[in-house]
């Protein structure tokens, strides 16, 4: 099947961004929101009206290209035709409650014909990252008998408080104190290097920091290591493929299990249905979330056959959720897999990230403040720095002005932040990523030419 949503999509802007009906509606809301929404909503001051493909349209008409994807969640787009006929369907049946229902087997049975390792089939489902994430920890307390974590450097897990403690950055400053026996080891981020070595000849020495560190420091009861197979949060980080398979045998050396939290990078997202695919790293437990759902909140773990027998967990309502598995949840999320298999996005997210890929390529050469481009499929990170030597991150007030030109032009970007992370709809053609790169072209000449990034 071909791909349905819009092809060689464009902006088009007839007002200032954000317009008068924009500001107008962003100030009623303002009058009731609460601080705190995602940094992109809030720098752009935009409405939306309307949204199709890899373009959005706000209050005021003005149509801008999507880069953001929602942060890893809008896999097939937005309004996918498929995908908006399956939730309308379902929702005129049922939408509440954990009965079994048709939706919910056949999503159950289009994840487990894509497993990320052979034996992995079990699916217990949520409504977030954060709570799937939490399930797994309990999981993973639940069938080793112990209670101690090894978490990464640059990781996210969620917000709620026990994968809050789990985050490896400062994000989780003021709220502690954190949930104990939590240990973050050094990540495989070969551009800012914990440790400051070079790859490869560092022989890959974080992972055996994370050894030392974990055998010195835990008390003996390690039930897992939580690890993202590249970071998402942290920059849309792709370690060394060595690097996963080495932890995977640290965990083991330590009879803890592996959960591969795949929130931002299953379904297709770097050019694999998995990330651990890439190195053939089978996970004991993994969090899905984001892409699956289509855009209904809706989020999972996956494990094996032993793995969930244990108990408290398996216990009736021991690993249950109030929204999990809903039918209208399920409806979206089957539809969404579905569709990710017709129209062969997994190839699409390999081919069109592999080309967008290559339109970036010789950026570190172009721009003095370009540190590093990396990618896998549509999941592209770019490191703005003051210095290359020291790559000391390049300052707020420039990123936002990057953010701010690309805006004007049409462009919704995460640019706003050092670490700039690229992660469009895995339906986005060569056409459209082709005008996208145009325009952050233009708007990086402009920052070179003017000498403001210093």
């Amino acid at each position: 099947m071909g791909h349905q949503q819009p092809k060689n999509q464009k902006p088009h802007i007839q007002t200032p961004i954000p317009g008068p009906k924009s500001r107008a509606l962003r100030a009623r809301e303002d009058a009731h929101l609460a601080p705190g929404l995602q940094g992109f909503a809030l720098y752009s001051g935009i409405a939306v009206k309307e949204a199709r493909g890899s373009a959005v349209t706000d209050a005021d008409g003005n149509t801008l290209l999507d880069l953001i994807g929602g942060i890893g969640v809008n896999a097939l787009g937005h309004s996918h035709p498929e995908y908006v006929k399956a939730v309308q369907a379902q929702v005129e049946q049922a939408s509440v409650g954990s009965f079994t229902s048709a939706a919910r087997v056949e999503l159950f049975e289009r994840l487990a014909a894509h497993p990320p390792a052979a034996a992995l089939h079990r699916a217990q489902l949520y409504s977030s990252g954060a709570e799937a994430v939490e399930s797994a920890l309990r999981l993973a307390k639940s069938y080793t008998g112990k209670f101690e974590f090894v978490s990464f450097s640059g990781g996210f897990h969620g917000k709620t408080m026990g994968v809050l403690s789990l985050m490896g950055s400062d994000f989780k400053n003021g709220y502690g104190p954190m949930v104990p026996g939590v240990h973050i080891a050094p990540y495989g981020d070969c551009y800012r290097c914990p440790l400051k070595l070079k790859y490869p000849s560092c022989g890959l020495a974080c992972v055996e920091a994370t050894r030392a560190q974990v055998k010195q420091n835990s008390s003996g009861a390690v039930a897992a290591f939580l690890i993202e197979p590249m970071q998402g949060t942290a920059g849309n980080v792709i370690p060394p493929a060595e690097y996963l398979p080495a932890i995977k045998e640290v965990a083991r050396d330590f009879g803890a299990l592996l959960i591969a939290d795949e929130m931002i990078t299953g379904f297709g997202r770097t050019g694999k249905f998995w990330a651990t695919d890439h190195t053939g790293v089978e996970p004991d437990i993994v969090a899905i979330g984001k892409q699956f759902g289509g855009g209904l909140p809706i989020s999972g773990i996956i494990s094996t056959d032993e793995i969930v027998q244990a108990k408290p967990w398996s216990n009736p309502s021991g690993s249950s959720s109030s929204y999990g598995g809903n039918p209208l949840a399920a409806a979206a999320a089957a539809a969404a897999l579905r569709i990710i298999d017709d129209e062969d996005l997994v190839e699409n997210s390999r081919r069109v990230g592999t080309h967008f890929l290559e339109l970036l390529s010789n950026w570190t050469e172009r721009y003095p403040f370009v540190g590093d481009v990396r990618g896998a499929g549509l999941f592209i990170g770019i490191d703005l720095v003051r210095d290359k030597q020291s790559k000391e991150p390049l300052g707020q007030q420039t990123c936002r002005r990057i953010f701010d030109e690309c805006l004007r032009r049409g462009l919704l970007t995460m640019a706003y932040a050092p670490r700039f992370r690229i992660q469009p709809a895995l339906t986005i053609d060569k056409e459209t990523v082709d005008t996208a790169a145009g325009i952050l072209t233009e708007v990086f000449d402009l920052i070179a030419a003017e000498g403001c990034w210093k």
